[in-house]
């Protein structure tokens, strides 16, 4: 069977740039945030998110040298492959087709409920399908409707980021009046209640969510594949990633921060419309839950898109049936697209039927996935240098360079796998590694067990 690196490029610069911000901008910074400055206080909230960007960032610099070197559709999975193995290329691609598949089914659930909101009487499963048929129709359509879609999905976040982050500030300095206070808030909720309210271990606590909510940074990868100009546009988004992360994460948490008192953060409602709220800008619930929705929007449209890719390059390597090879006159791979979104509808499925069994299981590998695929990432950008090296080739003809070798690659490798380790620390997240353990031994074992079978069959 022969092998593609790529599918039809026709993602932009622009598209490029704002997935790579819009990936990571979910539901968790515009929902969850609050329960994150519940949990560690002020100060150690933006240590947290500080230290999660910075590992984010060094991922990414390792990312940048394996993705512009091999701009290849699926990515990291054809990385691991080649540079550590193939058990473990099998076992990224799924781990990685789980996390956005689950995520899919999330999504969905949310964005039904969203529009119940509004419309009280209408049931949740109507607008979830309806939202399953155009996040399915823009990516069967082209890559193009799926990066242009995405574009403005990311571009209503990302406004919204800055709104909040521009009127805060005003608001902390007493330029903007807030309901029931008199005076300029100022850094006072940094500094009543001591750093550490709950103690500095809610710092590492923080750390495991922190985590996965920049999870989806490392979409770049897989967008390689699909972009006109990868040796361009690849390194200026990945360059653009920490001070993105920086403002758009840490800015607005020290907003939310200095605002809300760490004890009501995050206990009944988004923390976004609260500080509205306290602004009196008026229908500023109606506004955040529109804001939420597109930010749903925009994670199930990657996830579907990721989620796609990841099947399809697996059947170019030849792992699985090459059914899943199969792309449309558009070259959008059609066989792959529909199992990932029964995959999804699977999930949601099961978070309804299930919730306490299956789901769970699956919300606890998925949570863990992302940290070892940034781990396979490190690793196969350690292996690419010393194996480029090693065939005769010259530092200088990499089009892009990861800074800092091999500090930055092993520096991204630790960090991550701390960060898996710490969930033993924390008895309400320890269960994720019950399950995940497993679960890898189980793909590494089914990758072997299906090779030694298929070469018996064609022995």
């Amino acid at each position: 069977m022969s092998k593609q690196t790529h599918l039809n490029r026709q993602m932009e610069s622009r598209h490029v740039l704002m997935i790579s911000l819009g990936g990571v901008i979910g539901t968790g910074l515009f929902l969850s945030s609050g329960y994150t400055i519940h949990q560690a206080g002020p100060v150690g909230t933006l240590l947290a998110y500080t230290i999660g960007a910075i590992l984010v960032y060094l991922v990414m610099l390792c990312l940048g040298e394996l993705a512009v070197a091999m701009p290849y559709t699926g990515a990291f999975h054809v990385y691991a492959k080649k540079y550590i193995g193939p058990g473990t290329g099998f076992t990224v691609a799924i781990l990685y087709w789980l996390t956005w598949t689950i995520a899919l089914g999330s999504e969905f659930t949310a964005a039904g409920l969203i529009m119940q909101t509004w419309f009280p009487h209408s049931p949740t499963w109507l607008w979830s399908l309806l939202f399953m048929v155009v996040i399915f129709t823009v990516n069967a359509m082209s890559v193009r409707w799926f990066a242009e879609a995405e574009f403005w999905f990311a571009s209503i976040k990302v406004v919204a980021i800055i709104a909040f982050i521009v009127l805060g500030s005003l608001a902390i300095v007493g330029w903007l009046p807030l309901h029931g206070q008199s005076t300029a808030p100022l850094l006072s909720n940094y500094t009543k209640n001591g750093w550490f309210p709950n103690g500095f271990g809610g710092v590492f606590t923080t750390m495991l969510t922190v985590n996965f909510a920049f999870s989806g940074t490392e979409l770049i990868g897989i967008t390689a594949g699909e972009t006109k100009d990868p040796a361009h546009t690849i390194p200026t988004a990945i360059r653009t990633t920490l001070w993105r992360l920086i403002i758009f994460f840490v800015g607005s948490m020290f907003v939310m921060a200095a605002l809300i008192p760490y004890q009501q953060a995050g206990v009944t409602q988004s923390p976004f419309v609260l500080v509205f709220k306290e602004m009196g800008i008026p229908y500023a619930a109606d506004i955040m839950n529109f804001v939420v929705l597109t930010a749903i929007m925009s994670a199930a449209n990657s996830g579907l898109y990721a989620s796609t890719r990841m099947l399809w390059s697996l059947a170019n390597e030849g792992t699985i049936p090459k059914i899943f090879k199969r792309t449309t006159k558009r070259e959008v791979p059609l066989v792959a697209l529909i199992t990932s979104m029964l995959g999804g509808i699977l999930a949601l499925l099961s978070s309804v039927y299930a919730a306490g069994s299956v789901y769970l299981v699956l919300v606890s590998i998925s949570g863990l996935a992302v940290v070892i695929v940034w781990m396979a990432i490190a690793l196969s950008e350690l292996n690419f240098r010393k194996a480029y090296l090693k065939s005769g080739k010259k530092l200088a003809d990499l089009t892009y360079k990861t800074p800092g070798y091999p500090v930055v690659p092993w520096l991204a490798f630790i960090l991550s796998g701390l960060s898996c380790l710490l969930i033993w620390f924390d008895p309400n997240q320890r269960i994720a590694l019950y399950y995940t353990v497993p679960f890898v031994l189980i793909c590494y074992l089914g990758y072997y067990v299906s090779q030694k079978l298929k070469s018996h069959k064609e022995g």
